[in-house]
């Protein structure tokens, strides 16, 4: 049984994650240069995406959430996911992906592209009933 309770579904998707790009994050290196460095990672380009929303730069923010969306999806599919069944916010290491899902979504919404912002919802609660509330995005 999956955490979300479907019995015929697959198993949730427990990413690993390369523990470098994270903690020079979290130690205050500058995203772009983390990206630059470990462009694989979904974390670096969300940070990217997030900062930039922050800054009221839609487009800039859509360039980067959907540079880290991508990445995501590259790591998902190494691990087996086949574009349905859950990735559980609460491991950590899935994070980055949904946090560039849920930078995707608000900078489509900024931009106006509706069928975009209403995709990544979705992705996000096919993902984790629970990921878009956790990540801003919720009721």
């Amino acid at each position: 049984m999956t955490s979300f309770g479907d019995l015929l579904g697959p198993p949730p998707v427990l990413l690993d994650i390369d523990e470098e790009p994270e903690s020079q994050l979290l130690n205050g290196r500058a995203p772009a240069e983390v990206a630059a460095d470990f462009p694989t990672s979904s974390l670096a380009w969300a940070y990217l995406a997030e900062a930039a929303l922050d800054a009221d730069q839609a487009i800039t923010a859509y360039a980067y959430a959907r540079t880290g969306y991508h990445r995501g999806l590259d790591q998902l599919r190494r691990q087996g996911w086949k574009g349905f069944g859950a990735v559980p916010y609460a491991h950590e290491n899935n994070r980055g992906f949904l946090r560039a899902v849920a930078a995707l979504a608000r900078a489509a919404k900024a931009i106006g592209e509706e069928d975009e912002f209403l995709r990544c919802l979705d992705l996000l609660n096919d993902c984790d009933p629970g990921a878009a509330s956790a990540l801003g995005l919720g009721d």
